[in-house]
């Protein structure tokens, strides 16, 4: 089953149930209410939208199928009690709160809610149980390759035949290397080496990718992960081997089989387009809502020590773009042209006193809300880097241009997470909150950075 006919299936159920317990809660407490509103079917079809996002953003019409069904009707419950919360917020009246009707509302709608978990919950079981007993018997299974050829590779396809409600056919093995043997393992033959990985994925159709290496090879991973870009593929892998990106996310059993899913497309895309709306809405709201006190901010710049008021940088954005980068300037004018590119540190001498100032605060970043709406950044992202050390990063640390396939952003994981660059081993740190980041990106997390940015700035710990 496809992706997108997963999530088909999943938003008739959803319909059927919402209708359905409205229609039964309707007919129970509310028998006059198709009088009072005219149109019942209208206001059925408010309250399935309303559902929907809620469900939307708790990640429920994700691909669930791997995971516990515990977990999902879990998500389902705190789903249906931020819900739950809302009605509860919109519907309060309290004028009333010392009427009995009032106290009667509350229990109507906590029966709803009764009603939502125990449909809404149950219809998500039983879809979850058929489809994986449609697995198990070979409908709608996907075509997959193991890269690795040593014991590990072999364990895993093992515990893949012990797993059928995994869904995985294995049709071939990837060697990491072109001296390995190829003679397979099983009956499954080997098909190549991880150089003609993509080639291989045209070729045969195949739908995931199993990462087994038998040695700890981050050059190997990072090939992998190049040669899957642009492709429709899952990829998922041993968990201990990922340790070594980031260490850091949970591990989903199926029958204690553990896999981790490494997602070539990291956000929906209706998630990627309320993001860059997002952007661009908050951008005009800064630069236009406060555009007199960055005016203010400009004169006191030129007041305070010679050179322009902006400082313009390359830096290096998506996909490898360079593209220009504006920020107040908060140096000396001319800082690096005795030094060459530097990384700035705790209380770096170059730094103007109402520059020190602004960086408290972060508030030198404003004008890359212009690069926001040019659509060269995001609010959350990855730091940009300069050209210069990436170069540098991406010869001494395996993995370091993964994190340019989205946009970089003003603030991000890392920002809010890490220290600031002093040495490599700084920048590798920063590399491993970026790329849990990258695995689990979403509105939520973002909002999450948001706050905590706001948090940083409002106590004056931006450096």
């Amino acid at each position: 089953m496809s992706k997108r006919v997963e999530r088909l299936i999943l938003f008739l159920i959803d319909f059927i149930v919402v209708v359905s317990v409205f229609l039964i809660w309707q007919r129970e407490y509310m028998p006059d209410l198709e009088k009072s509103i005219g149109n019942i079917f209208l206001f059925v079809l408010v309250v399935f939208i309303f559902w929907f996002f809620i469900f939307v953003f708790f990640g429920l019409y994700m691909s669930w199928f791997t995971r516990s069904r515990t977990d999902e009707v879990l998500t389902v419950f705190k789903a249906l009690i931020v819900g739950g919360v809302f009605i509860l917020i919109v519907t309060f009246d309290i004028g009333r709160s010392l009427d009995s009707s009032f106290y009667l509302s509350r229990s109507m709608i906590f029966s709803y809610l009764g009603m939502m978990f125990l449909m809404e919950g149950s219809a998500r079981i039983l879809f979850r149980t058929i489809h994986r007993r449609l697995l198990i018997a070979g409908i709608g299974r996907r075509r997959a390759l193991i890269v690795g050829c040593g014991r590990k590779a072999k364990n895993l396809y093992d515990e893949v035949l012990k797993a059928p409600a995994l869904g995985y056919d294995v049709i071939g093995f990837i060697k990491t290397k072109k001296t390995e043997p190829g003679d397979g393992y099983r009956g499954v033959p080997v098909m190549g080496d991880i150089g003609e990985l993509h080639r291989i994925i045209k070729k045969v159709s195949v739908q995931e990718i199993l990462i087994a290496l038998s040695h700890r090879s981050e050059r190997n991973l990072e090939e992998i992960i190049r040669q899957c870009n642009n492709t429709q593929v899952g990829m998922k892998i041993v968990p201990d081997l990922y340790n070594l990106i980031v260490g850091q996310v949970k591990t989903n059993q199926v029958y204690g089989f553990p896999l981790i899913e490494l997602l070539p497309h990291l956000m929906q895309p209706w998630e990627v387009g309320v993001k860059r709306s997002t952007d661009i809405l908050i951008s005009l709201f800064i630069l236009i809502g406060f555009l007199p006190l960055w005016l203010l901010f400009a004169l006191l710049i030129k007041i305070d020590s010679k050179g322009p008021i902006f400082y313009v940088q390359d830096r290096v954005g998506k996909d490898g773009k360079i593209y220009r980068m504006i920020k107040f300037r908060s140096m000396v004018d001319g800082a690096e042209k005795m030094t060459g590119p530097v990384w700035a540190s705790y209380n770096d001498p170059r730094v103007t006193g109402f520059g020190r100032f602004m960086r408290r605060l972060r508030l030198d970043e404003i004008p890359q809300f212009v690069n926001i709406l040019k659509g060269d950044m995001s609010l959350v992202g990855p730091r940009p880097e300069r050209p210069h050390f990436v170069e540098k990063f991406s010869k001494e640390i395996p993995l370091y241009k993964r994190r340019l396939i989205i946009r970089p952003g003003i603030t991000g994981w890392a920002q809010v997470k890490g220290r600031y660059d002093q040495s490599i081993e700084h920048v590798k740190e920063k590399l491993e909150y970026d790329l849990f980041y990258l695995e689990n990106m979403s509105l939520r997390m973002d909002l999450k950075i948001i706050l905590i940015t706001l948090y940083v700035m409002l106590r004056g710990d931006g450096q």
